[in-house]
This record gives C-alpha cells, structure tokens and sequence, in this order.
C-alpha cells in the first residue's frame, strides 16, 4: 500500500512541475494571469492535497472536498479541471487490487462510480463556477443527478476534454501524453522542460475545450499553428532557454486575446501525476 503522504507529495509535485513549464496563455513562474498568480495556485494545491488523497472519501467527496478547500483559500476558480482528472487517479491508486497496474485500476474505479459521485461533483463544479458553464438539456450540475459519474462525463464528453477522459480511461494521457513526457525528460534531464513539451504536443494536435466553450472555434486554428511552430522549435533547441523569446511572443499573443488553454493545462498536470504515480507503483511490486 503506498502511503497517503507519498500520494500528497507527488500530487503537490505534479502540480508545481506544470507551474515550473513556461505554457504560453497559463499561469507559470514565467508569467501571471490578470486575475491569478503562481502563488494562487501554489496555495490551491496544498489546501486540495488532502482531500484528494483522503482514502475514507469517495471519488465525488476527493472532488468536492478539495475543491471546497481550493475555494476558501483563494476564491476563484485555480484547479477543478486538475482535481477532476486527479482524484480518479488517486482513487485507483488507494483501491487497486493486487497485480494490477495503475490503468486497470484507473478503469475499475471509473466503471463503478455512482449517482452520488455524481452529485458531489455537481456541487464542486457550481462551486468552482468554471468560466464557460451555462445551463444543459442534460445532467445540468445545477439540479439532481440521475445518473452515475461516469455517465454524466459521457453527457459532456463532446464539448469537454476533462470529461472524456472518464469515458476512455484517460486515453490522451496513458497513450499519448506520458510517451511525450518521457521523451522530452530524457533528452533534457528536466520536468519543467518535459511538461511543456506535453502542453505544446497537446494543443497543436487538439482543441482546447476551456477556449472553445468561452470564444467557440474562432481561435483553434491560430492556436494549433503556434504550437506547431513552438513543438518544431523544441525539438531543434540545443538547450530550453533557446525557446524562450518565442514562448514570450506566443504568450503574450494569447494573453492579447484572453486565451487560456486551462483544459491542456490539467492534463498537463494529471500527466506528471500519472509518470510519478506509476513510479511509485513500481517499486511496490
């Protein structure tokens, strides 16, 4: 059994690795938001750290209790989408049965979440109060749930990125996001460097679903080909800080036009969580 205080620190890990990668239009060490900082963050994961590893809670008590804490200690809205691909995360880890891997239990714990799952997490969302969220046909957060967690997820799916991780088992990270994590480590000896090229790799291939729920599709285009030209431009750096007066330009385009790619962002988070959760799984074995 991994102890819980190993799953707090690699949790708190994940969460400043992504703020030590310069994503352009995010919060990062290398620049603020008008409205959020490093520190906001920072605070947010350490209040949430508890919760989301508390192994008496369910999944949808992880969510809502870490968001509940992220609320009362910075008021805005820092880490719904992190906690929400997080706490599926730590739940497999903390209920996993003997031989298998962290996917499998990653998809147990996905196969059985419940209505009441469902209805902690609605109430972490309205108390998030994410920008973008309007009223649904279906499952609207702002009344009961009548279906499990996971369900609901597939409602949302289509319009959310978050949410389809629940329906494919988190199929962007294990299969696409961990090898390019990996990679970009190994080549450059740093994390930093490493989720920044998740980020970059992430966006130029998929819209972010933050974005296209505040502006639509209207800048999708324009974002998938800067991160084309920012990924070229990793891949030939000798050295990260070669990177650097493009990654300012890109960031500051985005922050020109209010672009925050929050959702590429999280998974950029679960990401490192994930490299460092199946770290620690190994050496149970």
């Amino acid at each position: 059994m991994i102890e819980r205080q190993a799953l707090m620190d690699v949790y708190l890990q994940a969460c400043e690795t992504e703020l030590q990668a310069f994503k352009p239009g995010n919060v990062s060490i290398y620049s603020a938001a008008d409205d959020m900082t490093v520190e906001d963050f920072r605070l947010s994961a350490k209040v949430s750290a508890a919760a989301i590893t508390n192994p008496d809670y369910s999944l949808g008590e992880k969510i809502y209790y870490a968001i509940e804490a992220t609320r009362e200690a910075v008021a805005c809205n820092t880490n719904l989408g992190i906690v929400l691909l997080c706490a599926p995360l730590m739940q497999a880890v903390q209920t996993a049965a003997r031989g298998q891997n962290l996917r499998q239990a990653l998809s147990n714990v996905l196969d059985n979440t419940t209505v009441r799952d469902a209805e902690w997490v609605f109430k972490a969302i309205v108390l998030a109060a994410p920008a973008g969220l309007g009223e649904s046909g279906r499952q609207d957060v702002n009344q009961d749930a009548t279906v499990t967690l996971t369900q609901a997820m597939a409602i949302a799916a289509e319009r959310d990125r978050i949410a389809l991780q629940y329906t494919n088992c988190f199929k962007d990270i294990f299969e696409f996001t961990i090898s390019e994590y990996n990679r970009a480590f190994v080549l450059s000896g740093e994390s930093g460097w490493a989720a920044l090229t998740v980020f970059a790799e992430m966006l130029a291939r998929f819209p972010d679903s933050h974005i296209e729920r505040k502006y639509g599709k209207q800048y999708s285009e324009w974002i998938a080909e800067q991160m084309a030209e920012l990924c070229k431009a990793i891949k030939a750096a000798d050295k990260p800080d070669d990177v650097l007066p493009l990654l300012y330009r890109i960031d500051e385009a985005f922050k020109a036009k209010k672009v925050n790619p929050g959702t590429t962002a999280d998974i950029t988070v679960a990401t490192v969580l994930v490299v460092l959760l199946e770290q620690l799984f190994s050496h149970e074995i």
